[in-house]
């Protein structure tokens, strides 16, 4: 029986790692911390410069932003959230997501892009911080798309390049096609450089990782303070029971 379960185990292990190999093919490691405050409050910088015009996080709270990242209330309303917003708001896309009524028909992202763009809360916990981390270090200009980019993770993105100023311009390198295939994207070359050097960017890009798994799960920065003192409890645990062992059994032969 033992035998067996181990068996099954040990498969699923196997089977677990094949899939998590296949999905995370291709992936570069993104070395983002959640227990990295400054980088979490850059991190947010980016996110509300760039981002939450479009895309919501409508689990948080700019008070719970302010709390976990030592920002006072005053800070956070100032730099992250709309004019007239309290802390006490969810954190909502500026831009609206279906069509308004009136004189503005077509305003609204799904007829800008086709679809609502997604609330972000739980992208890092669905795709990974190493998929979002390249995902932003995957677009490239492509004229044939109507938003004019494209994305070598993600092919036929509907989403505009947000960070292409900080970035630059990437084209595509192609390498040389088979007989009846279609060119393949070789690699990215950066054509037209950004306000930032490819280091500055990829720091940017991490630390805007890094916000985004924190906002997937606020708790990560409870868990991983308590982590210390859970294994020093256990260590003074385990040193107080080998204590009591060694004395019930000193006078048993």
């Amino acid at each position: 029986m033992l035998a067996s379960l181990a068996v099954a185990g040990a498969g699923l292990l196997l089977t677990t790692g094949a899939f998590a190999a296949e999905e995370g093919g291709g992936l570069q490691a993104a070395g983002a911390r959640v227990t990295n405050i400054a980088s979490l409050q850059r991190g947010a910088r980016t996110y509300f410069n760039y981002c939450s015009g479009c895309h919501s996080l409508e689990y948080m709270r700019f008070s719970r932003i302010a709390q976990d990242l030592h920002l006072t209330d005053e800070e956070v309303l100032k730099n992250f959230a709309p004019s007239g917003a309290k802390i006490g708001d969810m954190v909502v896309a500026s831009m609206p997501s279906v069509p308004a009524d009136g004189d503005k028909p077509a305003e609204g992202a799904e007829v800008w892009f086709g679809k609502a763009p997604p609330d972000l809360s739980l992208e890092a916990r669905a795709k990974g911080g190493d998929w979002i981390y390249t995902y932003l270090k995957s677009f490239y200009v492509d004229s044939t798309r109507p938003v004019g980019w494209n994305n070598t993770l993600f092919p036929n993105a509907s989403m505009p390049f947000p960070l292409w100023e900080l970035q630059g311009v990437q084209t595509p390198v192609y390498a040389p096609a088979k007989p009846g295939e279609d060119a393949a994207i070789e690699k990215l070359e950066l054509s037209t450089p950004g306000k930032l050097t490819p280091a500055q960017y990829d720091d940017t890009v991490r630390d805007l990782t890094a916000f985004l798994e924190y906002a997937s799960e606020p708790a990560a920065l409870q868990r991983h303070s308590m982590g210390v003192w859970v294994i020093f409890y256990l260590a003074l645990f385990t040193l107080l029971a080998w204590l009591l062992k060694r004395e019930y059994w000193r006078d048993v032969h």
